[in-house]
């Protein structure tokens, strides 16, 4: 009895675990998503905000 609930246990924490990676993979795939470069609609390079030149 012991050994099949040290086997439930470590079933649910492998299960936990792949749960949190592929939920986080999902988020890392969000950000990535969400702060990519957005092409030029009209063929121009976008404008540098004042002040991104620190030279």
């Amino acid at each position: 009895m012991k050994k099949l609930l040290a086997l439930a246990v470590i079933a649910g924490g492998v299960l936990f675990v792949v749960k949190r990676n592929k939920a986080a993979k999902a988020e890392a795939e969000l950000w990535r998503a969400a702060t990519a470069p957005v092409p030029s609609t009209n063929g121009t390079t976008p404008a540098k905000p004042a002040g991104a030149s620190h030279s």
